[in-house]
């Protein structure tokens, strides 16, 4: 790999992890076609790079928000259970599905996501809590960057167990880090708050993407020429995007991340399809 090469990857991954851990999804969901469509990897080395990238991402993130106050621990110990369920089954079903099917559900979930950040979130439920929430004992508080409080309670946990599980499997096939799963289901299932979500999902995806990470690894899939600069690339821009989120409203970064989500899933579809020839796509 050229030094031209190397920085491109960096500073594509440093823009991938940034966006990434500002919204809770880590890098992966940028990284995977990043390498596919531009880099000409394969698609199982694109998404055991990606798997690498979302725990550097995950671990780099994590200090700043639980620092704020932000990450809900007790939901984030619930969820996982569910979610590395959904990631084992996943990893039993690496090599099932050809890469073009795994466009295909890339891009449905590229613009799933997007829809539902572009509809926004609704905010959440009035205090007290209720039900598997007041059992658990899942509410909590942060303090916003002004000085305000704000005090919310977890809703349907349930509902929410079952997205998490979809997320990990996706998490396992796709290399996407399962952020792109889970804010939508702790925002529109669980209602949670912004922040609350992203911080919590941003610490949750790590330890999802380590079982799906070292099944890629025992199968020969890592190549440390991507991932160098994937990975040190990811860890910087996890966190200015962390130091970011502790800061931000969000409206501007939401629709920038409606853009960005729409326009990767358009050349995802088009290889689906078999109208475009992508490393990794037979």
């Amino acid at each position: 790999m050229s030094p031209d090469q190397f920085l491109l990857l960096f500073v594509a991954a440093l823009a991938a992890g940034a966006l990434g851990s500002a919204l809770g999804m880590a890098g992966g969901i940028f990284i995977v076609p990043i390498l596919t469509l531009f880099a000409g990897a394969p698609f199982p080395v694109a998404v055991a790079v990606s798997l690498l990238s979302v725990i550097a991402c995950s671990c780099a993130s994590a200090s700043p928000f639980l620092a704020a106050g932000l990450t809900n621990l007790r939901l984030a110990v619930v969820l996982e259970v569910a979610t590395a369920l959904g990631a084992l089954v996943g990893i039993l079903m690496i090599g099932m599905f050809p890469p073009r099917i795994l466009f295909a559900i890339f891009a449905a979930v590229l613009v799933a996501s997007a829809i539902q950040m572009l509809l926004g979130r609704r905010p959440p439920p009035p205090l007290p809590s209720a039900g598997a929430d007041r059992r658990l004992r899942l509410a909590s508080s942060y303090t916003e960057h002004g000085g305000t409080t704000v005090a919310y309670r977890v809703s349907r946990v349930p509902l929410g167990l079952s997205f998490m599980f979809g997320a990990g499997l996706l998490s396992a096939l796709l290399g996407i880090g399962s952020g792109v799963l889970k804010i939508p289901a702790m925002d529109a299932a669980m209602r949670l708050p912004l922040k609350v979500s992203s911080a919590t999902a941003n610490l949750t995806i790590g330890v999802t993407a380590c079982g799906a990470a070292a099944a890629y690894l025992l199968a020969g899939n890592v190549d440390l020429t991507l991932t160098t600069p994937i990975v040190l690339g990811s860890l910087a821009g996890a966190v200015i995007g962390a130091r970011a989120l502790v800061r931000m409203a969000g409206p501007g970064l939401r629709i920038a991340f409606v853009v960005v989500l729409l326009g990767l899933a358009i050349p995802m579809t088009s290889s689906a399809f078999g109208l475009t020839d992508l490393g990794g796509v037979s």
